[in-house]
C-alpha cells in the first residue's frame, strides 16, 4: 500500500496489539511498526492462565502468540517492559522517560485486575503471566484455596484447584455469580455447575476484612465469619488500564470512547481496542465495551483496515467461552440486550443435567445471544441465526431438528 502512515505505534504487547501488528502487516502496510508493553513478556495468550498454565500442564512458553522468528518476520520494534506514562499529539512517552513519535498510534493496553480495600500483598490476582505462575508456586503447596470473586476468572480458578484435589471455598457478594455475563437464570445455573463441581460457594456474603495472621490468609465477613484458607486469589474483575490518559482530556468514565472502527473520538490519529475501548454500538445508539478475547481479534482487524485505508472486514458475532468443571460454556450473542430467556435444549434451566443444555437469549421476539454448556456441536449452529438477527420461532426451529436426527 502507499500513502499511508509512515509509522504506526501500538501500544500494548497483548492479544489485541499483536494481532493489530499482523493483520496491518496482512493488509499490505509496509512501514514501521513499533509495539510496546508494559510488561517484560513477548505477546502472549491469557486465557490459559486460569487453566492449563495453572494446572501446571502447560509452561509459559506454549502460551506465546508469536516466537522470536515470528516477531521477527513482523518487522516490528519491541518496547518491552515499558509502560505507557503518557499521550500527546502525535507521540507517546514511556516510563523511561522517551518518547516515541508516530503518525497512527494503537491503543491496547487492556485491563489491569482489580483489588479490594485493605488486601494484603499475599492475595494473589489474576492478570498476567507472573501472576499466574506466583499463584500456581503457592497453589501446589496448598490444601485449601478462598477465591473472592465468582466471575468466570473466579469459577476457572476455583476449578483448575479442585482437580489439583485443593479444598475451595468461593465467595460471592452477589446473589447470582456470573450475573452480568449470563443473566440471573442462567447464572444461577451456573452457580450450581460450581457448587456441584465440589466448590463451597456462598452466595451474598461481604468481606469485612483481611485479617492478619502468621501464615495463610483469614477473612472476617460482615456477618462476623471468620474464614481461613492457605491461599486467597480475589477475582473481581478488572477496570480499564487508562490512568496514563488522564492528561488527554477524554472522557474515561468507562473506556476510551470510539467509532465504529475504532478512532478515539476526540483525538487525532488515534485508535483503541480490546478492553479498554468502548466502540459506537449500532444497537443501543451508546458504547460498548467488548470484553472478550475474540471480540478483540477482530477489533484489531477492524483497526488495521481502517489505518491502511483497506475494505473493513463483514461484521462479526461477538464469541466467548469458559472451560470449567469439565464442561465448555459458550456464548455467542449479545446477552446484554436481552429481556427474556428461554431454554432451548436440554434441562439445566429446569434443574435437570446441566451437560447439554442451551439458552436462547431474546429482546423482544428477536434471538440476540445464545449460551451453550457442554454443547458445542449444537451451539456453533445458532451463529447464523445470530447473524440473520432471526426470531425466536426459529431458534425453537433448529433446536427441534436437533432432537429429530
Amino acid at each position: 500500500m502507499s500513502g499511508g502512515p509512515e509509522h504506526v505505534l501500538v501500544v500494548g504487547a497483548g492479544l489485541g496489539g499483536i494481532r493489530t501488528v499482523e493483520q496491518l502487516r496482512h493488509a499490505g502496510y509496509e512501514g514501521r511498526i513499533s509495539l510496546v508493553g508494559a510488561e517484560e513478556h513477548t505477546p502472549y495468550d491469557r486465557p490459559p492462565l486460569s487453566k492449563q498454565l495453572l494446572a501446571g500442564d502447560w509452561e509459559a512458553e506454549r502460551l506465546a502468540l508469536k516466537d522470536d522468528s515470528g516477531l521477527e518476520d513482523l518487522g516490528v520494534r519491541l518496547y518491552l517492559g515499558l509502560p505507557a506514562v503518557a499521550l500527546r499529539p502525535g507521540e507517546v512517552e514511556l516510563a523511561d522517560g522517551s518518547v516515541l513519535s508516530a503518525d497512527a498510534i494503537v491503543l491496547a493496553t487492556g485491563v489491569v485486575a482489580r483489588t479490594l480495600p485493605g488486601q494484603p500483598e499475599v492475595v494473589h490476582t489474576l492478570r498476567t503471566l507472573d501472576d499466574a505462575l506466583a499463584l500456581r508456586t503457592d497453589l501446589d503447596k496448598a490444601a485449601s484455596l478462598l477465591v473472592v470473586g465468582a466471575g468466570f476468572i473466579g469459577a476457572e480458578v476455583a476449578s483448575t484447584a479442585v482437580a489439583k484435589g485443593v479444598r475451595v471455598t468461593v465467595l460471592e457478594a452477589a446473589p447470582v455469580p456470573l450475573v452480568r455475563g449470563l443473566g440471573e437464570r442462567v447464572g444461577a445455573m451456573a452457580g450450581r455447575l460450581i457448587a456441584e463441581g465440589g466448590v463451597d460457594l456462598r452466595l451474598g456474603v461481604a468481606l469485612r476484612e483481611f485479617v492478619p495472621t502468621a501464615s495463610g490468609v483469614t477473612v472476617e465477613l460482615a456477618d462476623g465469619t471468620r474464614l481461613e484458607a492457605d491461599v486467597a486469589v480475589v477475582g473481581i474483575g478488572g477496570r480499564p488500564d487508562l490512568e496514563w490518559l488522564a492528561d488527554t482530556g477524554l472522557d474515561l468514565r468507562d473506556g476510551v470512547l470510539c467509532d465504529a472502527t475504532g478512532r478515539v473520538l476526540g483525538l487525532d490519529g488515534v485508535w483503541a481496542l480490546g478492553d479498554m475501548a468502548a466502540w459506537a454500538d449500532p444497537e443501543t445508539g451508546g458504547h460498548h465495551r467488548h470484553e472478550h478475547w475474540t471480540s478483540t481479534a477482530d477489533q484489531a482487524t477492524v483497526v488495521s483496515r481502517a489505518i491502511t485505508g483497506t475494505e473493513p472486514p463483514p461484521p462479526t458475532v461477538p464469541y466467548f467461552w469458559s472451560d470449567q468443571f469439565g464442561l465448555k460454556i459458550q456464548l455467542i450473542g449479545r446477552p446484554d440486550l436481552a429481556d427474556s430467556v428461554e431454554q432451548l435444549q436440554g434441562e439445566g434451566l429446569d434443574g435437570g443435567p446441566i451437560k447439554g443444555t442451551v439458552v436462547g437469549y431474546f429482546a423482544g421476539n428477536a434471538l440476540v445471544a445464545v449460551a451453550g454448556f457442554g454443547a458445542a456441536r449444537y451451539v456453533v449452529r445458532y451463529r447464523a441465526l445470530l447473524q440473520q438477527k432471526a426470531d425466536r420461532e426459529a431458534a425453537r426451529d433448529l433446536a427441534a431438528s436437533f432432537v429429530k436426527k
